[in-house]
């Protein structure tokens, strides 16, 4: 069975990637699928995801509809996949530059609240 994608709303999985609004900068938290918004206030928390495929799904989500490679929330999830991949220690200024980024984008009033 094959599923009907409309030009400007394709995926390769059950979140809808909508093209018009790719890389735009401008991520507004209403428009941010419940899944991603999920799977980023874990990253955000004190217990993290720890299954890389999650990780890297919310990663690219935010790659293509955030800051694309300079994503606050694209690079900490990198990061975080990098870590649980090698196990060496991760960058806390990029993740308090995610926390902040979080903030600014209207997941929380304040980096504390996230975690």
């Amino acid at each position: 069975m094959s599923q009907q994608q409309r030009p400007n709303d394709v995926s390769i999985d059950d979140i809808p990637v909508d093209v018009s609004n790719t890389q735009s900068g401008e991520v507004d938290p209403a428009e941010v699928p419940e899944e991603i918004r999920s799977i980023t206030r874990g990253l955000a928390s004190e217990q993290p995801p720890t299954n890389p495929l999650v990780v890297l799904k919310a990663a690219r989500w935010w790659y293509i509809h955030g800051k694309g490679g300079t994503d606050p929330a694209f690079q900490w999830a990198i990061e975080w996949v990098r870590h649980l991949a090698t196990d060496t220690p991760s960058d806390v200024d990029q993740f308090d530059a995610f926390l902040e980024y979080l903030v600014t984008v209207g997941f929380a009033d304040e980096k504390v609240a996230l975690r």
